[in-house]
Order: structure tokens, then C-alpha cells, then sequence
């Protein structure tokens, strides 16, 4: 449970709100003077403080409780602090608001304010400390890829780091490696920085994309064929393991191989050995094999399409990258990217981009940047160049239509934004706390 530190010397009110917030699993502890609040802190970590402006020595000038602000603030200066002040002390608090103090509240309290602006602070350390957390981890990330040939790969967003972190972690291990997500997400970028980055960087890199071929020619293309193993075939041709050899292969929608193509490629990863198509004699290669797929491979082995043997064989690495509307801090790199320093984005373009759902991932935006930059008139794209019709200006016009937003509009905009209050509001364009107080109104459970 969360835990707000009470300091006044009123016994009653802090009774009340004890019990106040006890009622919304929220726990206390109390102190009756500054200097007992100030012990209690040393003692025990809370996540909020409540403080009087006025204690027993003076009560008329609010200077204790200025006083008491200033040194929460010397000794915890990530702390929330709620001032609780008489109407004589407002001046006082809204300076103290001023110098970072959370809030005030002025007596007697509203309890449906007083809670909601608790709890929306409460969730605001929460966030602030995870965000924290993230950024120590990214720094982390980020000085444990520096020196790795990334093959230009364009990134910002911390899931996108963690799959370049991990691709320059596994490069040099002579393993295979799956790699995961939706099309046009980037995998083929991920699959050439483990290349770049292993033991056989010099060697090869043979991509294979299993479902741009019919499958009748996979096999030959893996594996190849000798003269007249099949009708056309004139003379002998090199598969892609014979051309891979000493090097990497990167078998692209690896879901896509048919059950025949899967049971060779499985007895190759086992052995290193194959046959050509028409051919008596068995080869023998050395190939690091990468694989990527947009398809549910469990799924496919309960449906019996994918070989489940294969597939462990295949992934005793997996790399997962997300969608690009859950890496929404690569949309505006990638952008400048593709751009490539002929034109610039409107700040309206900017935003247009940050809002777009992109369903076709990278190689949509990649699209959409190349079609701007052919329509803009000037040197500046604008959101109209863009040409984009999201979601989020949907539900903008159906609030403008309607007023305020009802709940399905507002879950929408919590899905797109992942949760992520502050980015949900926007595109509602409230505050932050009035969608604090239209989700409680409403019911929605942040969650």
C-alpha cells in the first residue's frame, strides 16, 4: 500500500484523514510537530506528505509550516508535499506551490479533491521512479552497445534498445536466432546487426525470403539442384547454404516454408549436411542461420503447419520487436531519417506522425516520409503533405462534436497511448487531471 506522512498538531484532523485514506487503501503515519515529521521520514520512506501550514507556536503567520516546506525540500527533493492551509495562508501557499510544492488544499478540505489529487500524485512518483529506473537501465543499454557495428540502424525508443542489445549480445555466439514482430518492423535491420557484430562478420550474408517464393522452388533455392532435377532446370545452380557457406543465412517469414522444406532445413541445422535436388551425394556447410517471422509459430505447431522440433531448433534465441506504435520514441528519428536532410517537418507534421497508429510499422512511415517529401510545395513538410487519417483525429472530432469525451473514446485513447496518461489526454486535449477526474467519474480503471 502507499504510505502519506501526516504532519499536524490537530489530533482530529488527522484522525480524518487517517480514516479518509484508509478508505482507498491508503496507509498513514503520523506526526504531530515538524520536527517529529522529519524523524519519521529518516525512519521510514513514504511516498506523499500532508503537512499543516500552521502548528502551535504560531498560529496565525503559517512561518512553521513554510519553514518545515523548505527543509522537506533541502533533505527529499523528489518528495510530494500537499500543503494544508487556512484562507489567511493562501498567499503563502501559492508561493510555496511555486517552489515546488505538489499542491494546497485549504481548510476544510474537499475529501473527493483531497483523494484524487493523492492518488494522481501517488501514481506520478510511481511513474517518475520507473521512468527513473528505465533511464539508468537505458544508459546501461547504451554504454554496453557503444563500439558495436549497428549497420546505421535507427533507434530511440528503450524496447527497440533492448532488441539491439540483445542482438549485439548473442552476435558472437555461433547459435540460431528467431527473430519476432510484425512486418515492416525492422527485423532484416536486426538480423544484419548480429551479422555485422559475429565471428563470421567477413563471411556471407544470404537472405532468403520463404514467402516470396512458390513452394516448389524453395527447396531448390535452399538447398539447389543438380541439371534436370526438375523441368527447366539446364544445369546445376548453387543453393543459398552453398552460398552462405563460412558465413550467415537469414531465412525471412520462416512460417512461410512449407512441412517438406521444414523437415530439410532441420536435418541441415543438425548436421550441416544436405543434398542438392537430383543429386546422390551429400555437402557439407558451415552457416550461422537467422530467422525472422510475423506469425505465431506455437499457434502454427498446434495447427500441425510448423514443425515443432524445427522450431526449437530455431529459437534458442528469440528477439522481439515491437510494433512501432509501442515504440513510439523511434517514429520522429526514423522520420528525420528518411527524411535525410532535404526538407524539415512542421511541428503540426511532427505531431501528425506521433499520432498516426502505423499499421504498416517502418515501411509505411518510410512510405509516407518519401510521399511528403514529393507533394511539399516548400522546404517544410506539413501535416497535410503527410496525408495521414488517424484514429486519434477521429476521436478529436467526435469530442468536438459531442463535448466531453464519453468512456469508449476515452479507453481508445489510453490503448493508443499504452496507458500512458499524459499521452492519452493529449490527444483528448485535456490536462492531465481532468481525465484524472473524468476516468473516476466514469469508472475506468487505469489499468
Amino acid at each position: 500500500m502507499p504510505t502519506v506522512l501526516l504532519i499536524d498538531d490537530n489530533a482530529g484532523v488527522i484522525d480524518a484523514l487517517a480514516l479518509l485514506l484508509s478508505l482507498h487503501d491508503i496507509d498513514t503515519l503520523r506526526a504531530a510537530s515538524p520536527e517529529e515529521g522529519l524523524a519519521a521520514l529518516a525512519r521510514t520512506p513514504v511516498d506523499l506528505v500532508i503537512q499543516d501550514m500552521n502548528f502551535s507556536a504560531d498560529t496565525t503567520s503559517g512561518r512553521e509550516g513554510e519553514a518545515l516546506f523548505r527543509d522537506l525540500r533541502a533533505r527529499h527533493p523528489d518528495l510530494p508535499v500537499i500543503l494544508l492551509t487556512a484562507w489567511t495562508h493562501l498567499e503563502t501557499a501559492v508561493d510555496l506551490v511555486k517552489a515546488g510544492a505538489a499542491d494546497y488544499l485549504a481548510k476544510p478540505w474537499d475529501d473527493r479533491k483531497l483523494v484524487a489529487t493523492v492518488r494522481n500524485l501517488i501514481e506520478l512518483g510511481e511513474a517518475n521512479r520507473a521512468l527513473t529506473r528505465a533511464r539508468e537501465c537505458d544508459r546501461g543499454l547504451r554504454k554496453s552497445i557503444a563500439g558495436h557495428d549497428l549497420r546505421g540502424y535507427v533507434f530511440a525508443d528503450a524496447a527497440t534498445m533492448r532488441a539491439v542489445h540483445l542482438a549485439c549480445q548473442v552476435a558472437r555466439a555461433d547459435v540460431p536466432v528467431l527473430i519476432t514482430g510484425p512486418n515492416g518492423a525492422g527485423k532484416e535491420g536486426i538480423a544484419s546487426i548480429i551479422q555485422a557484430n559475429s565471428s563470421v562478420r567477413d563471411g556471407p550474408f544470404i537472405t532468403v525470403n520463404c514467402g516470396a517464393l512458390p513452394s516448389e522452388l524453395i527447396e531448390a533455392e535452399l538447398f539447389g539442384a543438380e541439371a534436370g532435377a526438375y523441368t527447366g532446370a539446364n544445369k546445376a545452380r548453387e543453393g543459398k547454404f552453398e552460398a552462405a557457406d563460412g558465413g550467415t543465412l537469414f531465412l525471412d517469414e520462416i512460417g512461410n516454408l512449407p512441412l517438406a522444406g521444414q523437415m530439410k532445413l532441420l536435418r541441415v541445422l543438425e548436421t550441416g549436411k544436405f543434398a542438392r535436388l537430383g543429386a546422390n551425394r551429400e555437402r557439407e556447410v558451415k552457416v550461422r542461420v537467422l530467422s525472422a517471422t510475423n506469425a505465431d509459430l506455437p499457434a502454427m505447431i498446434r495447427q500441425g503447419r510448423f514443425r515443432e522440433d524445427l522450431y526449437y531448433r530455431l529459437n534458442l534465441i528469440e528477439i522481439a520487436l515491437p510494433a512501432l506504435t509501442e515504440r513510439r520514441d523511434d517514429i520522429l528519428p526514423l522520420a528525420e531519417h528518411f527524411l535525410g536532410g532535404d526538407k524539415r517537418l512542421s511541428e503540426e507534421a511532427r505531431a501528425a506522425l506521433l499520432r498516426h497508429d502505423w499499421p504498416g510499422n517502418v515501411r509505411e512511415l518510410k512510405n509516407t516520409i518519401s510521399r511528403a517529401k514529393l507533394l511539399a510545395s516548400g522546404e517544410v513538410i506539413q501535416a497535410r503533405d503527410l496525408g495521414l487519417a488517424t484514429a486519434a483525429s477521429v476521436a478529436a472530432t467526435a469530442i468536438a462534436e459531442r463535448g466531453e469525451p464519453d468512456r469508449e473514446t476515452i479507453e481508445a485513447a489510453l490503448t493508443r497511448a499504452n496507458g500512458v496518461i499524459a499521452q492519452a489526454a493529449a490527444e483528448l486535449g485535456l490536462s492531465r487531471q481532468a481525465l484524472y477526474r473524468r476516468m473516476e467519474r466514469l469508472g475506468i480503471d487505469r489499468a
